[in-house]
C-alpha cells in the first residue's frame, strides 16, 4: 500500500459522519459479541509509542489488539527510546514502519502524530497530542452515548472542570457538534473557560446554543450528559494556579439530585477527586463502563485501518 493510501486517525475531522458512525456500530457488535473477532488481527503487530505516560489509553490499545489475535511492541517512556538521543520522530517512525502494521501514538508536543503519519508507510493512530486533540478518547465517548441514550443526536451537553486544557473535551465538543446537539452547557471557573477560538468555531459553523455557567446545580435540571473532568496540574505553568482551582468542581450526590433520571454522567478517567466515590453507586454514572466501551471501540478502529475482514 501506498503512502497516499494509508488511512490515519489522526483527527475525527478527518472522518465523515458516515464513517465515525460505521466505527460506532462494529464497535457495538464486537461488544455484543467480542469472540467473534479474536482471531482477526493474527499475524499483525501494533506499535505502542507512548512519549508521555497512560494507563487507559495505552492498556485499552493493547488489550484491544491481543483480543484481536495480533501481537504489540513498544515504549511507555521516551527515555527508554532512542529519541533520548535525539532521534526525530521522522525517523523512527520510518523505522518502526518495518517492524509493525499499525501505531498509536502519544506525545506531549501537538502536532506530533501529524507529522508521524507523513513519513509513515503504517497506519498512525494518534492516542493524544498535548492540550490538543484525543480522538480515540472522543469515539469511546460516542459509543458510551450512543449505547445509553440510544444515538448521537438532539442532546444537551454539560462539560464541567477544566475547558481551557482539556484535549477530551475539544475533541467531544467538535465531533457531537456535527451530530446536531441541542445545547452545550459549559461549566468551570473563569481560569478555565473554553478557548474563544473553539467558541467562535463552534458560532460560525453550527446553530447550537451555548450557554456559560459557573456551577453545576444551576444547570443540572437541563442535561441529558454530564461530562466531568479533572483540573490538570500538568497543564499549568503555575503551580500556585493550579492548587487554587483544583478542588474548584467536586461532584457529589447533593449537587446531582434534581438531574434527571436517565441523565448520564461521565468522566474520560483518570478521577483525582472531582467526583466524589458515592456517586460511583448512581446508577446515572456510567464512567468505568465508559473506559470499556474503550477497549471495543479501539478494537473497531484497528480491524478497519488494518482493512481487515
Amino acid at each position: 500500500m501506498s503512502k497516499e493510501n494509508i488511512k490515519h486517525l489522526i483527527s475525527l475531522a478527518d472522518y465523515s459522519n458516515e464513517e465515525i458512525l460505521e466505527l460506532i456500530e462494529l464497535g457495538e457488535k464486537i461488544c455484543n459479541s467480542p469472540k467473534d473477532y479474536a482471531e482477526v488481527c493474527k499475524g499483525n503487530v501494533m506499535a505502542t509509542l507512548f512519549f508521555e505516560p497512560s494507563t487507559r489509553t495505552k492498556f485499552s490499545f493493547e488489550s484491544a489488539m491481543l483480543r484481536l489475535g495480533g501481537n504489540i511492541l513498544g515504549f511507555s517512556d521516551a527515555n527508554t527510546s532512542s529519541v533520548k538521543k535525539g532521534e526525530s520522530v521522522a525517523d523512527t517512525i520510518r523505522c518502526i514502519s518495518y517492524y509493525a502494521d499499525i501505531a498509536v501514538m502519544r506525545h506531549p508536543k501537538e502536532g506530533t502524530p501529524k507529522l508521524a503519519s507523513i513519513y509513515s508507510q503504517i497506519p498512525i493512530i494518534n492516542a493524544g497530542d498535548g492540550g490538543h486533540l484525543h480522538p480515540t478518547q472522543t469515539l469511546t465517548d460516542l459509543l458510551t452515548i450512543h449505547n445509553y441514550k440510544g444515538g448521537l443526536e438532539n442532546h444537551v451537553v454539560g462539560l464541567c472542570g477544566d475547558l481551557k486544557y482539556g484535549r477530551t473535551v475539544h475533541s467531544l465538543i467538535k465531533t457531537m457538534a456535527r451530530f446536531n446537539t441541542k445545547k452545550f452547557v459549559l461549566i468551570s471557573p473563569e481560569e478555565l473557560t473554553l478557548p474563544d477560538s473553539l467558541k467562535r468555531y463552534l458560532n460560525d459553523t453550527y446553530d447550537i446554543e451555548i450557554k456559560e455557567v459557573r456551577y453545576i446545580e444551576d444547570v443540572i435540571e437541563e442535561l441529558d450528559i454530564l461530562y466531568m473532568t479533572r483540573i490538570q496540574k500538568e497543564r499549568f505553568f503555575n503551580e500556585e494556579d493550579y492548587l487554587k482551582l483544583k478542588n474548584s468542581y467536586i461532584l457529589n450526590e447533593e449537587k446531582i439530585k434534581n438531574g434527571r433520571k436517565d441523565m448520564i454522567i461521565m468522566h474520560p478517567l483518570p478521577r483525582v477527586n472531582e467526583i466524589s466515590y458515592e456517586v460511583d453507586d448512581d446508577k446515572r454514572a456510567v464512567y468505568f463502563e465508559q473506559a470499556k466501551m474503550g477497549l471495543y471501540v479501539r478494537m473497531a478502529l484497528i480491524i478497519k485501518l488494518l482493512e481487515v475482514e
